[in-house]
């Protein structure tokens, strides 16, 4: 049964409504991610669609799926170093827990308006006299 291809062979994917699909050997990115697996590669067989079809989400095999890559020191530096500059602000140099809205005011809160931040959502910058030394 492995050998026969149970979709159309004219080049569709099938289209199951939500909470319809039924099968056991499909899984959507978010739910095969669950299960420490990856798509690697595959193309999507089928299609689920939510919302009267405005939304959908791909579904790929489970036993083409291969186990999810397992995080680099150079990946989560990278990373590392991405999310600080999302989350740090150029004016004062505090690095907050938070993405602070860089594209749409360029800075905190605090320094775009006044509004007090809570301490207890940043880091501190270090003082100046210790960057020197």
């Amino acid at each position: 049964m492995a050998d026969q291809d149970p979709y159309p062979g004219d080049g569709s994917l099938p289209v199951f409504r939500w909470k319809q699909a039924g099968h056991g050997n499909l899984a959507t990115r978010r739910q095969l991610r669950e299960m420490g697996l990856r798509p690697g590669g595959q193309e999507p067989v089928a299609r689920i669609e939510c919302r009267g079809g405005k939304r959908f989400a791909w579904l790929y095999r489970i036993d083409l799926a291969k186990p999810k890559l397992p995080m680099t020191l150079a990946k989560e530096a990278a990373l590392d170093k991405a999310m600080a500059a999302r989350q740090t602000c150029g004016t004062c140099g505090r690095r907050y827990f938070h993405c602070i809205p860089l594209k749409t005011l360029g800075s905190c809160l605090e320094c775009y308006d006044g509004t007090p931040a809570d301490p207890a959502t940043y880091i501190a910058p270090p003082a100046k006299h210790q960057l020197a030394a």
